[in-house]
C-alpha cells in the first residue's frame, strides 16, 4: 500500500474513536449520573440541583479554551484528558459502594466534567489541524455520528447493563460500580489507542511563551467586542430563554419514568429507560436534527424559526399526558418520548444556527464559544430548581409549568434581528 493511500485512510483510524471518547464522558456526567443517583435513593431536588452544577465547566469553557491553544499541543491535551477521564470514571466506580457516595462521586463527576470540557476544546481544535480542509466537511458527518454512537452506548447500553446486573445481584451499588469500571476501561483503551494512532501535524504546536501578554490583551478585547454587539442583551436573553422549559424537563424526565406509580411516576426499569433514551430517543433526536438542518439550508432560518420554536416546545406536553394518564403501554410511552426528542432535535437546529449568526464578525470562533457558554448557563440555572419544584407540586403540575416556562422564548424571538436569507445554502 502506497504512503499516499495509507495517509488518505488514516482519519478512519482516529476520527471515530476520538469522538466516541468525547461523547462518552459527557453522556455519563449529564444523563447517566441522574439514573445512577435515582437508583441509589437520592432525592429529585438533590439530583437536579447538584447535577446541574456539572454544566459549569462548559459555562466557563471560553475562559480557558485559548490556554489549550497556547500551553502544549492539542494532541497532548487529548491524551492527558483521556487519562484523567479514565481515572475519574474509575474513581466513581470505587466511590459508589462507600457510605458518603453522593458527595464523593459528585466531586469526581465535577472533575470529570472539567476534563471532558477541556477534551472537547482540544479534540475540535486537533480535528481542524490534523485533517486537510477538503476532508473536514466530509468527516464532520462521521464525527457527529460517532458522538451519537457514544451517547447511545452510554444512555442506552450502559444503563441497560446496570439494570441487568441489578437483576442478578439485587444491588444497585454493585451494578453501577461495575458499569463505571467498564466505562473507565473503555476510555483508557481509547487513550492508549490514540497514543499510537493520532497523527502529529506540524501545525499542532504550542503557543510562544512570550505571547502570553499579547494573549491576555487579545482575550480581553475579544470579550469586550462580543458584549458590544448590537442588541447584545436581547441576543443573550434569546440564548438563555430558548430552552428554559427544556432545561427543567431534562432533569426530571428520567426520575419521572423511574419513580413508582404511587408517587406519580411510571415505574419503569433501567433497561426500559436505556432503550427509550439510549436508542429510540437518540435516533429521534438525530433524525430531527438532520431534517432541521436540511430545512434551514433550503428556506433560511427566518422562515423556519417559529415552526422550530413550536417543534421544540409543544411536544413537551407529552409529559403532561404521561403524568396524568400514567399509561402502562410501553409502546405508548416510547412513542411519546420519540415525539418529544424528535421535536427537540428539529427545534434545536434553529437555536444552533442563530448562535452562528450571533458569532459573526472578526472573532467568530471565540464568540461562538462564548455563545455556547451562555447556552450551558441557560441549561444549568433552570435545572437547579427543577427537582425542588417537582417535589413541591408533583409531576403533573410540574410538567404544566414546563410548558408555561416556554412562553418567554416566544416573546424574545419577536425581538431578535434576523435576515431573510440567513442560513440558506448559496
Amino acid at each position: 500500500m502506497s504512503a499516499a493511500k495509507n495517509n488518505s485512510r488514516r482519519p478512519w483510524l482516529w476520527v471515530p474513536t476520538l469522538y466516541c471518547a468525547e461523547g462518552l464522558p459527557y453522556a455519563l456526567a449529564m444523563s447517566v449520573s441522574v439514573v445512577l443517583y435515582k437508583n441509589l435513593g437520592v432525592s429529585n431536588a438533590a439530583i437536579a440541583f447538584y447535577t446541574s452544577w456539572l454544566y459549569l465547566p462548559w459555562v466557563i469553557q471560553p475562559l480557558w479554551s485559548t490556554f489549550v491553544d497556547i500551553l502544549k499541543t492539542r494532541r497532548l491535551w487529548i491524551l492527558t484528558m483521556q487519562l484523567f477521564v479514565g481515572a475519574e470514571l474509575a474513581g466513581v466506580a470505587l466511590a459508589i459502594p462507600a457510605p458518603p457516595f453522593f458527595q464523593i462521586t459528585l466531586a469526581i463527576f465535577w472533575l470529570l466534567a472539567f476534563a471532558s470540557a477541556t477534551h472537547d476544546i482540544a479534540a475540535d481544535g486537533f480535528y481542524l489541524l490534523a485533517l486537510p480542509e477538503r476532508e473536514q466537511a466530509w468527516f464532520n458527518g462521521v464525527r457527529s455520528a460517532c458522538y451519537r454512537v457514544a451517547m447511545i452506548f452510554a444512555q442506552g447500553g450502559l444503563v441497560i447493563l446496570a439494570g441487568e446486573i441489578f437483576k442478578r445481584t439485587n444491588n444497585y451499588a454493585t451494578a453501577w460500580a461495575t458499569v463505571f469500571a467498564l466505562a473507565a476501561g473503555i476510555v483508557l483503551t481509547f487513550g492508549i489507542w490514540h497514543r499510537f494512532i493520532l497523527p502529529k501535524p506540524a501545525v499542532d504546536a504550542a503557543g510562544q511563551a512570550g505571547s502570553l501578554e499579547k494573549f491576555f490583551a487579545d482575550f480581553l478585547k475579544t470579550f469586550v467586542e462580543f458584549f458590544r454587539k448590537p442588541k447584545i442583551l436581547t441576543l443573550l436573553a434569546f440564548i438563555l430563554l430558548y430552552r428554559l422549559g427544556e432545561a427543567q424537563l431534562v432533569k426530571m424526565a428520567q426520575p419521572f419514568l423511574l419513580d413508582q406509580r404511587a408517587v406519580g411516576g411510571l415505574g419503569l426499569q433501567n433497561e426500559q429507560i436505556g432503550f427509550l433514551y439510549g436508542t429510540i430517543g437518540v435516533i429521534a433526536l438525530t433524525v430531527g436534527g438532520i431534517l432541521g438542518g436540511i430545512a434551514i439550508s433550503r428556506n433560511g432560518l427566518k422562515f423556519w424559526l417559529w415552526p422550530m420554536l413550536l417543534a421544540i416546545h409543544l411536544p413537551d406536553a407529552v409529559f403532561i399526558w404521561l403524568a396524568y394518564a400514567q399509561p402502562q403501554n410501553f409502546f405508548a410511552i416510547g412513542s411519546g418520548i420519540a415525539i418529544e426528542q424528535f421535536g427537540y432535535g428539529f427545534g434545536f437546529s434553529a437555536f444552533m444556527m442563530y448562535l452562528i449568526r450571533i458569532a459573526r464578525g472578526p472573532h467568530p470562533t471565540a464568540h461562538y464559544a462564548i455563545c455556547t457558554g451562555f447556552m450551558a448557563l441557560g441549561m444549568m440555572i433552570p435545572g437547579m430548581w427543577s427537582g425542588w419544584l417537582q417535589e413541591h407540586v408533583g409531576y403533573p403540575k410540574f410538567f404544566v409549568w414546563v410548558i408555561l416556562a416556554t412562553i418567554p422564548s416566544f416573546w424574545v424571538a419577536t425581538k431578535i434581528p434576523l435576515e431573510a436569507e440567513f442560513g440558506k445554502r448559496n
